[in-house]
């Protein structure tokens, strides 16, 4: 272990907006806060910063609110450990046992310490523990894929992975891009893409028109993200992009890497409405294909130290607590 431990009063795991909201809010009201994230800057995946060597602007909105959201934390007395990934959390509550100062020792709590948690942390810096009293978990979401065939090629990424090439590396992810799943990032990718100058030779959806309809009402209390969404759509029809709703992909094909995509049309269900090799199938040459079928709260750490996590249908996740408390998670 690298140095002697870090003692505050607030760990927030995260730098995402809701992790340095908390951060930056907390150590307003006097709190001694280390704020955690494996990434080299604030900003989550949302406001992800480009590289130190590529100029600033052409990012677009969400480049402006990232560089704003690290200027508020490089002005709070928060203490941010950028490019540290925390590989270990120790509950020192679920050390009581008649053994418990031993078991402490061992854990590395000091004996008259008033921290809760120990996390430990690897990265540029080397090994470092924080001790904190208080634990506050943002680690943001993870992406989900149905596998189909073919699914682990070369040339078979993740949306949210596109989504870093766009937004961080400013990489188009491919020559013929096929965008595909199931969710707002769908239209989001297809239309980076057209507006960074490439080309996307179909949007395939797994919902269907009436189930994004129904949406509406509740996208109408975020007139913002409304009309972000409506200008994704209107880049893509602007670009002739094929939209195909109520499709998933079946196969993807290729030699060494990915050639193809085959998609087909499925019932409302996500079943398909047809065999294999059926008329309503559709092949498209493509290099890449960008597909994601939603995002899932990253809940390992709250697993790890035993929280209660149950299905909050208002936020559309989960939301963990500890024994007798509620909290949900947005």
């Amino acid at each position: 272990m690298s140095g002697t431990p870090r003692f505050a009063d607030l760990a927030v795991v995260g730098a995402g907006p809701a992790g340095v909201e908390a951060a930056v809010t907390a150590a307003g009201h006097g709190l001694d806060v280390v704020l955690l994230d494996e990434l080299p800057a604030a900003g989550g995946q949302v406001y992800r910063a480009p590289p130190a060597p590529f100029p600033a602007g052409g990012g677009g909105p969400d480049e402006a609110a990232g560089s704003a959201l690290r200027d508020r934390l490089a002005a709070s007395p928060v203490e941010a450990w950028a490019g540290s990934r925390v590989w270990s959390v120790l509950d020192r509550s679920a050390l009581a046992a008649p053994d418990a100062p031993q078991m402490e020792a061992e854990a590395g709590f000091l004996a008259g310490s008033a921290a809760r948690f120990r996390l430990d942390t690897a990265g540029a810096g080397g090994l470092r523990a924080v001790h904190a009293a208080a634990l506050v978990l943002s680690p943001g979401a993870v992406e989900r894929v149905v596998p189909f065939p073919g699914w682990t090629l070369p040339g078979v990424v993740g949306l949210a992975a596109a989504t870093v090439l766009l937004k961080s590396q400013r990489l188009l992810p491919g020559r013929r891009v096929v965008v595909a799943g199931a969710g707002p990032l769908v239209p989001a990718v297809a239309a980076a893409i057209v507006k960074a100058g490439g080309t996307v030779v179909a949007a395939v959806e797994l919902a269907g028109p009436a189930d994004w309809l129904r949406a509406l009402p509740r996208l109408g209390a975020m007139p913002r993200l409304l009309a972000r969404g409506g200008g994704w759509l209107a880049r893509i029809a602007g670009a002739r992009v094929p939209i195909l709703f109520r499709h998933s992909v079946r196969s993807a094909a290729g030699a060494r890497e990915l050639a193809a995509v085959t998609v087909a049309p499925v019932d409302t269900a996500g079943g398909w409405r047809g065999p294999p090799g059926g008329r309503d199938e559709r092949r498209f040459a493509a290099d890449v294909l960008a597909v994601g079928h939603g995002l899932a709260p990253a809940t390992e750490i709250g697993r790890l130290l035993r929280l209660r996590h149950r299905f909050s249908r208002p936020f559309a996740g989960r939301a963990s607590s500890g024994p007798g408390r509620t909290s949900r998670r947005r």
